[in-house]
């Protein structure tokens, strides 16, 4: 019967009514299980080009039937550059760093109601929505809640394979190579109920741009191989006079293993030169070329460069902070909106206690260990009351009560008589200090006799 599922649909973008009916009658276990019941495939890891990335992109702008795959392909293959992994995760670890809150509409914080955010499952949410600023469109699918705990927490929260979504008509596919008007609705009907889509129809993500710079990157790697294996080791001839082929071919296995020993026993006559490259210009040539795409690649996903690549100056450095922070706080309004206008609706529909509640990120300053005790210290220097509590929880301190405190020890003064400096005299070297200063208030005159 499932596999019937798809004849019910038209040659049109949108869904027959049959299969309308057909979707409002089956249970909701049964339709979030077709999320998962796709002819799932290998990906393929071919070598990639400037050439290929222009035709995938046009076959993703394909009006009548677009198709991502070859895209998404491209974007397998250049999400394993190491530098555009380090923006990706320097961005999204920026973002997901802060804290949060739910919150009333009167502004006070729920404890109970932000303490159900923070589980894996919001995690994983968050995650799949900030890639979604990479990868583009995207649909987040939901496992049914259940309780552990007392408190409620969706089962599990995965994205639904990109190379089966067809976002410009709301549809899944079975097949990732099947046309839109063969696939199920994800935007009406029981599928409704367990998936939440990111990003715009036609969002392809910010990895479209950057992956020229990175395919550029990967070959220069290639072709600077390629240099090495051919100019950065000597070229041995060797010259014989002998026409005998055996010994020729003795000749050619023994220079050969001169890459790993180094000699070789040589018939007479014989003539061995090695000639080194005089190439010098590999390093301008490749070596810049992918310092250039590095840059090109924090420029994209980052807006700037200092935060992941040396800077030059203080100054600079601080600007190019100050427009990183910037696109940071444009990816938690991103986030935040799509809690708010999608998650927790969808939560609520799940019958999670969110009624009236808003998703906030926390913007209390954030202090470091160091400034934290200057700042107590300032606090008790300053006659203001702290309460026990705080020193108790934060220190572990058990407090029991107070005291007056201790008197300050008098300061000693190099002056006085009594200083650490007399234990370490001997009984000897004290007798001779008393008639010294004897000697020096008129005393015995015969002490340096």
């Amino acid at each position: 019967m499932k596999m019937n599922f798809f004849n019910f649909f038209r040659r049109n973008n949108g869904m027959s009514r049959e299969m309308s009916r057909h979707l409002r009658s089956i249970d909701k276990d049964k339709a979030r299980k077709m999320l998962i019941d796709l002819n799932l495939q290998t990906e393929r890891l071919t070598r990639q080009d400037i050439a290929a990335w222009r035709a995938a992109w046009q076959r993703a702008l394909d009006v009548e039937n677009p198709n991502r795959n070859r895209l998404y392909d491209i974007y397998t293959d250049v999400c394993i550059d190491l530098h555009l992994s380090g923006c990706i995760g320097q961005r999204k670890g920026f973002v997901i760093r802060k804290g949060f809150k739910l919150i009333d509409k009167d502004g006070n914080v729920d404890e109970q109601a932000t303490a159900l955010f923070e589980e894996e499952w919001f995690d994983n949410f968050v995650s799949e929505v900030l890639d979604t600023r990479f990868w583009g469109a995207s649909l987040i699918e939901f496992g049914a809640p259940v309780s552990q705990l007392g408190k409620m927490r969706f089962s599990y929260v995965s994205l639904v394979p990109r190379r089966h979504v067809r976002p410009e008509y709301g549809v899944i596919v079975r097949d990732q190579n099947d046309t839109p008007d063969r696939g199920i609705s994800y935007r009406e009907g029981a599928m409704a109920d367990w998936c939440i889509e990111v990003g715009g129809p036609h969002d392809l993500g910010l990895l479209l741009k950057c992956s020229p710079s990175a395919l550029s990157k990967k070959n220069m790697l290639a072709f600077w191989d390629g240099f090495g294996e051919i100019f950065g080791m000597p070229i041995r001839i060797a010259r014989t006079t002998s026409a005998d082929e055996k010994e020729r071919s003795k000749l050619e296995n023994m220079l050969e293993k001169m890459g790993a020993a180094f000699f070789g026993v040589f018939p007479e006559g014989t003539e061995i030169e090695i000639k080194e490259t005089t190439r010098g210009d590999a390093y301008n040539v490749y070596d810049k070329r992918i310092e250039r795409a590095n840059s090109e690649l924090s420029k994209g996903i980052l807006n700037q460069t200092m935060t992941i690549d040396s800077g030059s100056s203080l100054s600079q450095s601080e600007v190019h902070l100050e427009v990183f922070e910037n696109v940071i706080e444009q990816d938690r309004k991103f986030l935040r909106n799509m809690v708010n206008n999608r998650l927790i609706p969808f939560m609520l529909k799940h019958g999670f206690p969110l009624e009236g509640l808003t998703f906030e990120w926390d913007d209390t300053v954030e202090y470091t260990p160091e400034q934290i005790r200057q700042v107590e210290q300032m606090l008790i220097t300053g006659g203001y009351d702290i309460a026990p509590d705080y020193f108790r929880e934060k220190y572990n301190i058990d407090i029991i009560g107070k005291h007056e405190p201790l008197p300050e020890p008098e300061q000693t003064t190099p002056d006085d008589d009594s200083t650490d400096a007399d234990d370490d005299l001997t009984p000897e070297d004290k007798k001779r200090l008393r008639k010294l200063a004897d000697i020096i208030s008129g005393g015995d005159p015969r002490f340096f006799d």
